[in-house]
């Protein structure tokens, strides 16, 4: 299908409305203001936790520093952009994150100060204000946490927005904010940004700071970064906040790239079947990367495909043991979660410290695989999702079957967890709009530290073929 299906053009993002701040032409009073009473009106489900006085208070302040003359609001490529947290992973100081849990609520509460991760989104001029709805402990690919609410997509509300960044990414396609904190461990960026016809990029493992306190770190398969509707909000988030990370994975750091003459395969199948247009959509754009300059070659899919196995295998194990450990030491009993979350509980708790070693030892040999596999070739274009968006209720809390979880998990976004387990970066990209008006996407990966190079091409890919939305973003002029 087309890219410019029906829809409400969005000719701003977040970088347009920054500018709008910084010379005047928009407060970021205003601007909090209009996605204040957005959120309010919000029929999605998007938003967990909305904290109005803590918005309009940070705003407020950064219009003082812009007439005072604030130094560095010149330099800051969001200043005063209204913004969302994810209800999980890195936390921001003054908003309760707790992954979708009463029992983590209760025991935790408000976050007392930003995380290294949000510093840096506070420093390029983000304002949170809000905390944005998640699946209970990230475990669906759709967010319908036992106590609601139940996230639904702007595009059809009778599907999901996805998960685990579900609430985030209904947030940015109704335009309450225009980019939206995300976090990713088994797709849990992607899959949203699929779903609702976004970018999201799960960056290189040890690009993207995870500290002080690593709480969603996941033996390195979690990455964060942002849900956003321009390729170039993705890229300069990712500027903004990249680099001495300080963690276990070592140094990264972004470098140029190559915009021409690039070795790319496009590869239209999953691990089982791929819808008709989820595939056409990844191969539709044969043509364009050749019109780029850029070289079509074979990728070595059989490979591709047992990394992607053996990496549903890996995550398995790890997010089994981490949940396992989290509710342990919080003293979280099974009768205060959700069926599904104490069975996978049940399960880490059941894995031998030989049996999780082995797991981080296959991420190690997955990790390495990838080196070799794109030793010939700099991305690959594969499907993010194998149909389309998966309906509202989709995915059960009341199951006991942690296995049939993953193997759902596995059937809605095949090779979902391969980015995750290698620690390479992948994109979700936009590709217009199924039969049924539901959005399609492409996914794009390379190795390790090609951040840049995926997102330079989606943002060619976005020039020749820019797509739309079903809302425009509040407080656009």
């Amino acid at each position: 299908m087309s890219p410019d299906h029906a829809g409400t053009a969005a000719p701003s993002d977040a970088t347009a409305l920054a500018d709008a701040v910084r010379h005047g032409a928009m407060g970021a009073e205003a601007l909090m203001q209009a996605s204040i009473a957005r959120a309010q009106s919000d029929p999605y489900g998007s938003i967990c936790h909305l904290d109005d006085a803590l918005g309009l208070d940070r705003a407020r302040q950064f219009d003082r520093q812009i007439a005072e003359g604030g130094s560095q609001v010149p330099t800051m490529p969001f200043a005063g952009v209204p913004f969302l947290a994810k209800d999980l992973g890195n936390p921001a100081g003054g908003l309760p994150i707790c992954a979708g849990s009463q029992a983590i609520r209760k025991r935790i509460g408000t976050a007392k100060k930003d995380s290294v991760l949000f510093q840096r989104f506070r420093n390029a001029g983000l304002l949170p204000f809000g905390v944005t709805t998640t699946p209970e402990f990230g475990l669906a690919l759709t967010s319908e946490p036992p106590n609601g609410p139940v996230v639904r997509n702007p595009w059809n509300s009778e599907y999901s927005a996805g998960g685990s960044s579900g609430g985030a990414a209904a947030a940015v396609a109704s335009g309450i904010v225009a980019l939206a904190h995300a976090s990713d461990a088994a797709g849990s960026t992607r899959v949203p940004a699929a779903c609702c016809g976004l970018v999201g990029l799960k960056p290189s493992r040890g690009l993207v700071p995870d500290g002080p306190d690593f709480g969603n770190h996941l033996m390195g398969l979690s990455g964060e970064l942002v849900i956003a509707r321009s390729v170039r909000d993705v890229r300069s988030a990712l500027v903004a906040v990249h680099g001495h990370t300080m963690g276990p994975a070592g140094e990264l750091n972004l470098s140029g790239v190559p915009v021409r003459g690039m070795r790319i395969a496009i590869v239209d199948t999953g691990l089982s079947d791929i819808g008709p247009e989820q595939a056409h959509a990844v191969k539709s754009l044969a043509p364009l990367v050749t019109d780029l300059d850029h070289e079509l070659v074979e990728a070595d899919i059989s490979t591709l495909d047992r990394l992607a196995r053996a990496s549903q295998a890996v995550v398995s194990t790890i997010l089994s043991a981490s949940l396992a450990s989290a509710l342990d030491s919080l003293e979280i009993t099974d009768d205060e979660v959700s069926t599904i979350a104490a069975a996978v509980a049940d399960v880490g708790r059941s894995l031998s410290a030989s049996a999780v070693f082995s797991a981080y030892l296959d991420l190690a040999r997955i990790a390495q695989g990838c080196w070799k596999l794109f030793e010939n070739i700099d991305a690959i274009i594969m499907p993010v999702l194998a149909g389309p968006p998966p309906r509202v209720g989709a995915m059960s809390a009341q199951s006991d079957n942690a296995s049939a979880l993953w193997n759902q998990m596995a059937e809605i976004a095949p090779r979902a967890s391969l980015a995750n387990v290698s620690g390479i970066p992948a994109l979700s990209l936009p590709r217009g709009l199924d039969s049924k008006g539901l959005p399609l996407s492409a996914q794009l990966i390379g190795p390790i530290g090609a951040d840049l190079l995926l997102l330079d091409l989606a943002q060619h890919i976005e020039a020749r073929e820019p797509w739309r939305f079903p809302a425009s973003i509040a407080g656009e002029q």
